[in-house]
């Protein structure tokens, strides 16, 4: 398949590029690299099947808001699904600037879908959140769980979700919605991982205080109903997310109906649990200073996935706290300070 990537060179963009790539589709990345990074997808270049010819993998500087060159896009290279990973995503910044959110995360969106609608492109996986649930009312928390996000960014993910089924009814547009909880770790090759700029994932932030790259690690938050009183979360493998796009898509081009799914191990970790995981895997006691709650963050998510297991049979292969942990760690070695500068053994 000819597959679209919208945000490619991101962080979970690039690992789903990869999974793609190796499983034999073509790819076209759509991206404006305001927070992805051309060094992710130039190392993508060197994969054996890119280099020996046997798939392809084009990046194209631009933004999914110009509906000229994405209508254009969709019909030269004959894009027969897309993928659409490119967002906004920090809760904090979604509270105090909402605006940014709903125009990049739901103008775009519709932009999308406008373009789909007129090249005759049926196939969407999008990447959703656990955000969508707000405080939940159960845990592990399923899909019928009712959506009540507690942060703009959470309320701007719904929204697409709603945008999809109408447009799913009206042009006949099928979608897959993967409500992601918390993406960690890195692919095993060690060839790419998670750099941002700034930082907002816990286990990245961990370690670059160890690394010398921050001067304090904050806990925003002890007073939480929970067993240490940090907020509990569902980490998932950035590979295992990859594959089920994988999946996703393989499901739409074989027929399935629209639907949405967690993806999550369903295990719950606290902040402090996950400092002390890190801890252990680096070998180094790691000081940090309790802070404020941050507006928007949910006690506990953690992600009842029965459903994307018993119907397109994902498989997490990286289930344990330690193997994220440790495959995050051997990214942030390799490349101390992200894409930016490769520490070389």
């Amino acid at each position: 398949m000819n597959i679209l990537v919208t945000g490619g060179a991101g962080y979970i963009g690039s690992h789903v590029v990869k999974e793609l790539l190796t499983s034999g589709n073509d790819i076209l990345v759509l991206d404006n690299f305001s927070t992805g990074h051309r060094e992710a997808l130039d190392i993508l270049q060197g994969l054996p099947e890119v280099t020996q010819g046997k798939r392809k993998l084009k990046a194209t500087y631009g933004d999914t808001g110009d509906r000229t060159v994405l209508a254009g896009l969709l019909q030269e290279e004959s894009i027969s699904a897309i993928i659409h990973l490119a967002a906004f995503s920090q809760v904090g910044e979604s509270m105090q600037n909402p605006g940014k959110y709903f125009n990049n995360n739901v103008a775009r969106a519709i932009n999308i879908l406008e373009c789909m609608a007129l090249t005759g492109v049926k196939h969407i996986v999008f990447s959703s959140t656990a955000a969508v649930y707000g405080e939940p009312l159960e845990i592990p928390i399923p899909e019928t769980h009712p959506t009540a996000p507690t942060n703009v960014y959470g309320a701007s993910k719904q929204m697409v979700e709603d945008l999809l089924k109408w447009y799913g009814r009206t042009y006949d547009i099928k979608y897959i919605s993967l409500r992601y909880f918390n993406a960690a770790g890195a692919d095993a090759s060690g060839l790419i991982g998670e750099h941002h700029e700034p930082e907002t994932h816990l286990i990245p932030i961990v370690m670059q205080r160890i690394l010398g790259q921050r001067d304090e690690l904050f806990i925003y938050g002890n007073d939480y109903p929970t067993d240490d009183g940090t907020c509990v979360r569902d980490y998932v493998h950035v590979t295992d997310l990859a594959q089920a796009h994988n999946l996703a898509l393989t499901a739409l081009a074989d027929g399935i109906d629209s639907r949405i799914y967690n993806l999550g191990n369903g295990n719950g970790y606290s902040v402090k649990e996950v400092i002390d995981m890190v801890a252990d895997v680096v070998g180094k006691t790691i000081p940090y200073t309790i802070g404020e709650r941050r507006p928007g963050d949910p006690a506990v998510l953690v992600a009842s996935a029965d459903k994307i297991r018993n119907e397109l049979g994902w498989k997490p292969v990286y289930s344990s706290l330690k193997d994220i942990v440790s495959t995050a760690w051997e990214w942030h070695k390799r490349y101390p300070s992200g894409y930016n500068l490769k520490c070389e053994k």
